[in-house]
């Protein structure tokens, strides 16, 4: 069977958002649909306790609830449901290992929850070696496409664009392709976005190509962008493509560029350490600062 699409439901909004988001998404990958839900996805109890009779009827009145969801605006999308036990943010990278993608709400169900919900989606993103997408509550379908002439939201026009962001010191396939697919599977136009900075004072910082003047570098940096996206943009010519390239910090760039779109993709580069992982500035702000859902994809 092909690797399904999963999505982690907790009986949030932003989980239920998450279920009809990944449920298109499915649709668009033709691959199944996994309904996943980990019992002691709060850290309400100890690991290793197992989950009482009301937990788990309660996990069931979840999974309902989002199949449910999922039915309504997804119909045709093969569907199946699993329960299993946390802690959450283990269980969810175990889970993603045999997924095509993860997706997670953003948030959780109230202050409280949320921080703790917020901590297992950063947890899962920092440690998943397949991509994970986080989507928030206010998502639905007609946020995936532009808007009618006359600015009403509408599922019958064509897709908002696919934002890449690209870091040129160190392109990385896995991202990029993610991006081009996620493009042609939406029939979107593609727009890959790389922040460079002038040197300072001292010299030359990591990355940097030239001491000439700034027109000259960001022309530079145009033409490495060009370049590294060409065999990219040979393999997938039906995706229409953007490249820009900005002088400024590459989290406000990314923001800016996202306004608007229907996806953003970063990536965020796994390490060895096995002790507290961490993610990066700029995938770090993507993830708290978007307004469309994030994709992030690990690489090494």
């Amino acid at each position: 069977m092909l690797a399904p699409v999963v999505v982690g439901v907790d009986g949030s909004t932003e989980s239920l958002a998450a279920a009809e988001w990944a449920a298109r998404e499915a649709v668009r990958r033709d691959r199944p649909l996994r309904l996943l839900h980990v019992w002691d996805w709060h850290t309400r109890q100890g690991e290793g306790v197992p989950a009482s009779a009301t937990q788990r009827y309660l996990a069931r009145q979840c999974l309902r609830r989002a199949e449910d969801r999922v039915r309504a605006t997804c119909p045709d999308v093969r569907l199946y449901e699993q329960q299993i036990d946390g802690p959450a943010t283990e269980a969810l990278v175990k889970a993603a290992e045999q997924a095509d993608l993860l997706v997670l709400g953003s948030r959780g169900l109230n202050g409280l929850a949320g921080f703790l919900v917020g901590s297992v989606a950063l947890g899962v993103v920092a440690k998943a070696r397949r991509p994970v997408v986080l989507v928030r509550a206010d998502e639905d379908d007609g946020d995936e496409h532009l808007p009618t002439d006359d600015g009403a939201s509408s599922t019958r026009t064509g897709c908002r664009d696919v934002v890449l962001g690209i870091d040129l010191n160190a392109p990385c396939d896995e991202v990029v392709a993610f991006a081009f697919q996620a493009a042609r599977l939406r029939g979107a136009r593609l727009r890959a976005v790389h922040a460079w900075h002038a040197p300072g004072p001292l010299g030359l910082g990591p990355g940097d190509i030239a001491l000439v003047s700034e027109r000259e570098r960001a022309d530079e940096w145009q033409d490495f962008l060009s370049a590294v996206l060409q065999p990219w943009h040979d393999k997938y010519a039906d995706v229409r493509l953007v490249e820009t390239v900005v002088e400024d910090r590459p989290g406000n760039t990314l923001m800016r560029a996202a306004t608007g779109a229907g996806l953003l993709v970063v990536g965020h580069r796994l390490t060895e350490r096995s002790f507290r992982p961490r993610i990066g500035p700029v995938t770090h702000a993507a993830i708290h600062r978007a307004g469309c859902p994030v994709a992030v994809v690990p690489h090494e």
